[in-house]
């Protein structure tokens, strides 16, 4: 499950709860090395057919130009992949905090006593879109997750959203 619930010591600074939600990684460092290093030998096999021509100079860069491609796409797609929200509920505040890998940092405040938390299963960007709506704003949480796991999501949270207005009385 590509996100966590923590509980930090009791105190009077720190949250009640913590989640951390992050996109799921298909590929770990390891299998990019491999990919890569299986990458450049299928693509420099052709080459062994024109070593010690002229054609073989025609072709290098073409070859070259593909792994390094491969290579930029996927160190993309990984630093897309350091996207990190950050949801802290105290019983007084609560707090979401997007950590974009390109562009600045995205906040959200409100009190917990007034959030709402929807589940969206048609009509929204994504199937079983969660939103968070208090403080006079609506902001989504977890698009980046599967359908399944959104669903989930709204239930965890709504049941700590509800935890803590039962323990406010």
């Amino acid at each position: 499950m590509p996100y966590s619930w923590s509980q930090p010591a009791p105190s009077d600074a720190a949250p009640r709860w913590r989640l951390r939600l992050w996109p799921h990684r298909s590929l770990a460092p390891q299998g990019f090395v491999w990919f890569i290093g299986i990458t450049a030998a299928m693509l420099s096999l052709p080459l062994l057919a024109v070593l010690g021509t002229p054609v073989l100079w025609g072709l290098l860069p073409f070859i070259c130009g593909a792994l390094a491609l491969a290579w930029f796409c996927l160190q993309r797609s990984y630093a897309d992949g350091e996207l990190i929200e950050d949801l802290a509920i105290w019983t007084h505040r609560i707090e979401l905090v997007r950590h974009n890998p390109r562009g600045p940092e995205q906040s959200w405040r409100a009190d917990p006593h007034w959030v709402r938390v929807e589940l969206h299963a048609q009509g929204g960007p994504v199937e079983n879109y969660v939103t968070l709506t208090g403080g006079g704003r609506e902001v989504e949480l977890g698009r980046f997750l599967s359908a399944d796991e959104r669903v989930e999501l709204y239930r965890d949270l709504s049941d700590r959203l509800r935890q803590l207005d039962i323990n406010a009385r």
